[in-house]
């Protein structure tokens, strides 16, 4: 089992559903993000997603854009965000971290040597949103081979016919897509989103999270409690956008976790 079928397997025995944020590695700089996601797990936080900082982030809205603009300008790259989450390690054994982002930089270090890495590291899942299933080859199946899940992406658009593929490699938990579009778009809406979830679940046995759109604790608390947790990111990064020191942004995400943790 990985750090996420773990904590899916004691989140499950608890009746709890899992909050799970999204963190820009590197920023504003490096020392602040370390800090920042350091104190995650005491604000709630069950799932750690660590962006990959990227030059064409097509999946991701202004804010995210504007967050990995500013890590590489720190000077953030491939390594120095895995050396982030190798130095989160060191005080926290159990919070899974997933490595969410594109694929470029992985293929520019190299499938093996990224993995290799990325293990020792502590990483123990991949979001990578531009490797369809067709590509499974290239990363998923290596992935899983190395002990870190590979967790996909269902959207709206994903129909019946596309959902099965989508499926077939996926493990740790399906990301759910709330919305069309990017990151940080219009706010998820429960009523919606409940049907879609029901859909996939149908189709796995794996936890199903939803993501985008989740901006304040009665959304996350609205949308865990039609899922099995929740995903919050651009919210956090308006955060850390407007100065907020780290004691100001992990207050916000403790709200967000206690809502989510309330459904």
């Amino acid at each position: 089992m990985t750090r996420i079928d773990r904590k899916f397997a004691q989140l499950n025995a608890q009746g709890r559903k899992a909050f799970v944020t999204y963190i820009m590695a590197g920023d504003p700089d490096f020392e602040t993000s370390l800090e920042i996601v350091r104190g995650l797990p005491a604000a709630g936080v069950d799932i750690i997603e660590l962006g990959l900082p990227f030059t064409d982030p097509m999946a991701d809205g202004k804010t995210i854009q504007l967050a990995g603009q500013r890590a590489l300008a720190a000077g953030m790259t491939l390594q120095r965000t895995l050396d982030l989450a190798a130095e989160f390690r060191k005080t926290d054994d159990t919070t899974p971290i997933v490595l969410m982002g594109y694929y470029n930089p992985i293929h520019s270090r190299g499938v093996d040597s990224f993995l290799a890495a990325a293990k020792q590291a502590g990483v123990d899942g991949l979001i990578i949103v531009d490797l369809p299933p067709e590509e499974d080859g290239e990363l998923c199946i290596p992935a899983q081979k190395a002990g870190i899940n590979f967790i996909r992406l269902a959207t709206p658009t994903t129909d019946e016919q596309r959902l099965p593929k989508v499926l077939q490699n996926t493990s740790g938990f399906v990301y759910y897509v709330s919305i069309n579009g990017i990151t940080g778009a219009a706010e998820a809406q429960a009523g919606s989103v409940a049907p879609e979830v029901a859909r996939i679940k149908a189709g796995t046995d794996l936890p199903v999270i939803v993501g985008f759109g989740i901006k304040a604790p009665q959304n996350a608390q609205d949308i865990a409690g039609i899922a099995d947790g929740c995903v919050v990111g651009s919210a956090i990064i308006d955060k850390i956008a407007q100065g907020q020191n780290p004691d100001q942004v992990l207050d916000f995400v403790k709200s967000l976790a206690d809502g989510a943790h309330r459904a």
